[in-house]
Protein backbone atom coordinates (compact mmCIF):
# COMPACT_ATOMS: atom_id res chain seq x y z
CA UNK A 1 0.00 0.00 0.00
CA UNK A 2 1.22 3.21 -0.94
CA UNK A 3 0.32 7.05 -1.78
CA UNK A 4 1.51 8.54 -5.42
CA UNK A 5 3.28 11.85 -5.87
CA UNK A 6 3.78 13.54 -8.82
CA UNK A 7 7.24 15.67 -9.47
CA UNK A 8 7.31 19.17 -11.08
CA UNK A 9 3.80 18.64 -12.62
CA UNK A 10 1.60 21.75 -13.73
CA UNK A 11 -0.14 23.74 -11.35
CA UNK A 12 -3.56 22.70 -12.62
CA UNK A 13 -2.30 19.26 -11.25
CA UNK A 14 -3.51 19.50 -7.66
CA UNK A 15 -3.79 15.98 -6.24
CA UNK A 16 -5.25 14.96 -2.87
CA UNK A 17 -2.40 13.10 -0.60
CA UNK A 18 -4.47 10.12 0.48
CA UNK A 19 -6.87 9.52 -2.46
CA UNK A 20 -3.94 9.56 -4.69
CA UNK A 21 -3.37 5.73 -3.60
CA UNK A 22 -1.31 2.87 -4.85
CA UNK A 23 -2.11 -0.88 -4.23
CA UNK A 24 0.46 -3.59 -5.46
CA UNK A 25 0.49 -7.27 -5.31
CA UNK A 26 3.38 -9.43 -6.47
CA UNK A 27 4.18 -12.99 -6.13
CA UNK A 28 8.13 -13.01 -6.16
CA UNK A 29 10.45 -15.77 -5.61
CA UNK A 30 13.66 -15.97 -4.19
CA UNK A 31 16.84 -17.41 -5.11
CA UNK A 32 19.57 -17.69 -2.23
CA UNK A 33 23.38 -16.90 -3.43
CA UNK A 34 24.19 -20.46 -1.77
CA UNK A 35 24.11 -19.85 2.19
CA UNK A 36 24.19 -15.92 2.09
CA UNK A 37 22.53 -13.71 2.68
CA UNK A 38 22.07 -12.30 -0.20
CA UNK A 39 19.27 -13.48 -2.42
CA UNK A 40 17.78 -12.01 -6.22
CA UNK A 41 13.95 -11.84 -6.46
CA UNK A 42 12.15 -11.75 -9.65
CA UNK A 43 8.40 -11.73 -9.43
CA UNK A 44 5.51 -10.93 -11.48
CA UNK A 45 2.12 -8.80 -10.14
CA UNK A 46 -0.14 -5.91 -10.38
CA UNK A 47 0.34 -2.14 -9.75
CA UNK A 48 -3.09 -0.03 -9.08
CA UNK A 49 -2.72 3.16 -9.26
CA UNK A 50 -5.21 6.06 -8.00
CA UNK A 51 -4.74 9.95 -8.37
CA UNK A 52 -7.48 12.32 -7.32
CA UNK A 53 -7.85 15.80 -8.43
CA UNK A 54 -8.85 17.80 -5.49
CA UNK A 55 -9.39 20.78 -7.67
CA UNK A 56 -12.31 18.89 -9.33
CA UNK A 57 -10.63 19.21 -12.37
CA UNK A 58 -10.39 16.11 -14.78
CA UNK A 59 -8.70 14.84 -17.94
CA UNK A 60 -10.53 15.49 -21.57
CA UNK A 61 -8.86 14.87 -25.14
CA UNK A 62 -9.31 16.95 -28.01
CA UNK A 63 -11.86 14.54 -29.53
CA UNK A 64 -14.66 15.28 -26.37
CA UNK A 65 -14.06 19.08 -26.39
CA UNK A 66 -14.96 18.74 -30.44
CA UNK A 67 -18.50 17.84 -29.11
CA UNK A 68 -18.60 21.18 -26.74
CA UNK A 69 -19.86 24.46 -27.59
CA UNK A 70 -16.58 25.86 -26.93
CA UNK A 71 -14.96 23.50 -28.83
CA UNK A 72 -10.73 22.99 -28.13
CA UNK A 73 -9.71 26.31 -29.43
CA UNK A 74 -8.31 27.14 -25.98
CA UNK A 75 -6.22 23.97 -25.81
CA UNK A 76 -4.32 24.21 -28.76
CA UNK A 77 -1.07 23.82 -26.59
CA UNK A 78 -1.75 20.14 -26.10
CA UNK A 79 -1.50 18.05 -28.47
CA UNK A 80 -4.50 16.16 -27.16
CA UNK A 81 -4.95 16.10 -23.25
CA UNK A 82 -5.68 18.51 -20.74
CA UNK A 83 -6.61 19.01 -17.37
CA UNK A 84 -9.55 21.56 -17.45
CA UNK A 85 -12.50 22.41 -14.83
CA UNK A 86 -15.54 20.43 -14.68
CA UNK A 87 -17.24 23.92 -14.96
CA UNK A 88 -16.53 24.00 -18.30
CA UNK A 89 -18.44 20.31 -19.05
CA UNK A 90 -20.45 19.49 -16.04
CA UNK A 91 -23.19 21.61 -14.72
CA UNK A 92 -21.44 21.98 -11.91
CA UNK A 93 -18.40 21.28 -10.29
CA UNK A 94 -17.35 17.44 -9.34
CA UNK A 95 -17.55 16.38 -5.92
CA UNK A 96 -14.83 13.58 -6.92
CA UNK A 97 -12.79 13.17 -9.82
CA UNK A 98 -10.44 10.34 -10.17
CA UNK A 99 -7.66 9.11 -12.86
CA UNK A 100 -7.04 5.47 -12.67
CA UNK A 101 -4.26 3.34 -14.39
CA UNK A 102 -3.57 -0.63 -13.85
CA UNK A 103 -0.14 -1.93 -14.50
CA UNK A 104 0.92 -5.42 -15.01
CA UNK A 105 4.71 -5.66 -13.60
CA UNK A 106 7.53 -7.27 -13.62
CA UNK A 107 9.86 -6.58 -9.95
CA UNK A 108 13.17 -7.81 -9.51
CA UNK A 109 15.48 -7.34 -6.47
CA UNK A 110 18.49 -7.96 -4.49
CA UNK A 111 17.67 -8.44 -0.88
CA UNK A 112 20.12 -8.57 2.54
CA UNK A 113 18.16 -10.58 5.42
CA UNK A 114 20.43 -10.87 8.74
CA UNK A 115 18.51 -14.04 9.27
CA UNK A 116 17.56 -16.06 6.03
CA UNK A 117 16.67 -19.22 8.22
CA UNK A 118 14.20 -17.46 9.96
CA UNK A 119 12.78 -14.52 7.56
CA UNK A 120 9.88 -13.82 10.05
CA UNK A 121 12.62 -12.74 12.60
CA UNK A 122 15.08 -11.35 9.76
CA UNK A 123 15.58 -7.59 9.02
CA UNK A 124 15.79 -7.09 5.13
CA UNK A 125 16.75 -4.54 2.80
CA UNK A 126 16.06 -4.62 -0.90
CA UNK A 127 17.38 -2.95 -4.32
CA UNK A 128 15.69 -2.99 -7.18
CA UNK A 129 13.67 -2.30 -10.52
CA UNK A 130 10.37 -2.96 -12.01
CA UNK A 131 8.72 -2.50 -15.58
CA UNK A 132 5.10 -2.32 -16.20
CA UNK A 133 2.72 -2.45 -18.75
CA UNK A 134 -0.87 -0.30 -18.89
CA UNK A 135 -3.65 -2.51 -19.25
CA UNK A 136 -6.51 -0.42 -18.43
CA UNK A 137 -7.02 3.11 -17.43
CA UNK A 138 -9.98 5.32 -16.94
CA UNK A 139 -11.64 8.48 -15.65
CA UNK A 140 -13.89 8.39 -12.77
CA UNK A 141 -16.19 11.95 -12.15
CA UNK A 142 -19.31 12.44 -9.43
CA UNK A 143 -20.95 15.54 -9.95
CA UNK A 144 -24.50 16.79 -8.77
CA UNK A 145 -27.09 17.53 -11.65
CA UNK A 146 -30.86 19.30 -10.28
CA UNK A 147 -30.18 17.17 -6.90
CA UNK A 148 -29.50 14.20 -9.02
CA UNK A 149 -25.92 12.61 -8.26
CA UNK A 150 -24.32 11.65 -12.08
CA UNK A 151 -21.56 9.24 -12.28
CA UNK A 152 -19.29 9.04 -14.99
CA UNK A 153 -16.70 6.56 -16.11
CA UNK A 154 -14.41 6.92 -19.13
CA UNK A 155 -11.96 4.43 -20.19
CA UNK A 156 -9.01 5.60 -22.23
CA UNK A 157 -5.33 5.60 -22.56
CA UNK A 158 -5.85 9.40 -21.86
CA UNK A 159 -2.10 10.01 -22.86
CA UNK A 160 -0.52 7.77 -20.43
CA UNK A 161 2.76 5.68 -21.34
CA UNK A 162 1.86 2.07 -22.08
CA UNK A 163 5.70 1.18 -20.78
CA UNK A 164 7.11 2.19 -17.40
CA UNK A 165 10.18 1.43 -15.53
CA UNK A 166 11.24 2.74 -12.13
CA UNK A 167 13.48 2.04 -9.10
CA UNK A 168 12.46 0.79 -5.70
CA UNK A 169 13.94 0.34 -2.36
CA UNK A 170 12.44 -1.17 0.63
CA UNK A 171 13.24 -1.82 4.38
CA UNK A 172 12.16 -4.14 6.92
CA UNK A 173 11.49 -6.52 9.49
CA UNK A 174 9.84 -9.78 9.10
CA UNK A 175 6.54 -9.49 7.16
CA UNK A 176 6.53 -5.48 7.76
CA UNK A 177 8.28 -3.49 5.17
CA UNK A 178 8.55 0.37 4.15
CA UNK A 179 8.90 1.10 0.44
CA UNK A 180 9.44 3.93 -1.91
CA UNK A 181 9.47 3.37 -5.84
CA UNK A 182 11.01 6.24 -8.20
CA UNK A 183 9.34 6.11 -12.04
CA UNK A 184 12.09 6.75 -14.43
CA UNK A 185 9.69 6.88 -17.33
CA UNK A 186 7.22 10.23 -17.84
CA UNK A 187 3.83 9.20 -16.83
CA UNK A 188 2.44 10.63 -20.08
CA UNK A 189 3.47 10.50 -23.61
CA UNK A 190 5.60 13.08 -25.08
CA UNK A 191 3.31 16.39 -25.32
CA UNK A 192 0.04 14.76 -24.39
CA UNK A 193 0.02 15.28 -20.31
CA UNK A 194 -1.66 18.59 -19.27
CA UNK A 195 -0.53 21.72 -21.04
CA UNK A 196 1.85 19.28 -22.70
CA UNK A 197 4.07 18.98 -19.30
CA UNK A 198 6.32 15.66 -19.21
CA UNK A 199 6.73 14.60 -15.48
CA UNK A 200 7.11 11.89 -13.59
CA UNK A 201 6.24 10.17 -10.50
CA UNK A 202 7.42 8.55 -6.76
CA UNK A 203 5.44 6.02 -4.52
CA UNK A 204 5.56 5.38 -1.14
Amino acid sequence: LGVNQAIKAPSTWDQGWWGSRTVNVYYQYSMRFGRSKFSLNPGIGLSLERWKFVNGATLMDTVELDSYPDGPASFDQVEQYNLLSPQRIYPSLADKSMLVANYIEIPIDFRFDTKPEDIARSFNVALGGRIGYLYDSFRKVKFEDKGETIKDKYKSPLGLNRLRYGIYARIGFGGFTLFSFYNLSNMFEKGKGPLGADFNTITY
